[in-house]
């Protein structure tokens, strides 16, 4: 059984996503120092079944850039993901309000 708190950490990680990658296209070492200012510390290993689980569930689009001869993924969110996101924003907001 998974610990309660990683799966409401990880949920956080993913609207983490979802808000960098609405913002401009990411990619995952990029993502994952970016969680690390965060207080995040999580690897490759975690972070793209993530981002697998959020292109299957049609939130995050990835596309493949050939950069210095390497090829990149990077991710983007879709209409689906954008409106999730503002969805949660707005849930975060209200329980946040309730907490204060």
């Amino acid at each position: 059984m998974q610990d309660p708190i990683r799966k409401i950490f990880l949920a956080f990680i993913e609207i983490h996503i979802l808000y960098h990658a609405k913002k401009e296209p990411i990619y995952g070492s990029w993502m994952i120092e970016e969680l690390k200012n965060h207080g995040y510390d999580i690897s490759a290993g975690t972070l793209y079944p993530i981002f697998h689980k959020l292109e299957k569930n049609n939130l995050i689009e990835s596309k493949k850039v050939l950069i210095e001869g390497k090829i990149r993924k990077y991710y983007s969110t879709t209409e689906l993901g954008n409106d999730t996101l503002n969805e949660a924003i707005e849930k975060i907001n209200e329980l946040k309000n309730e907490i204060n």
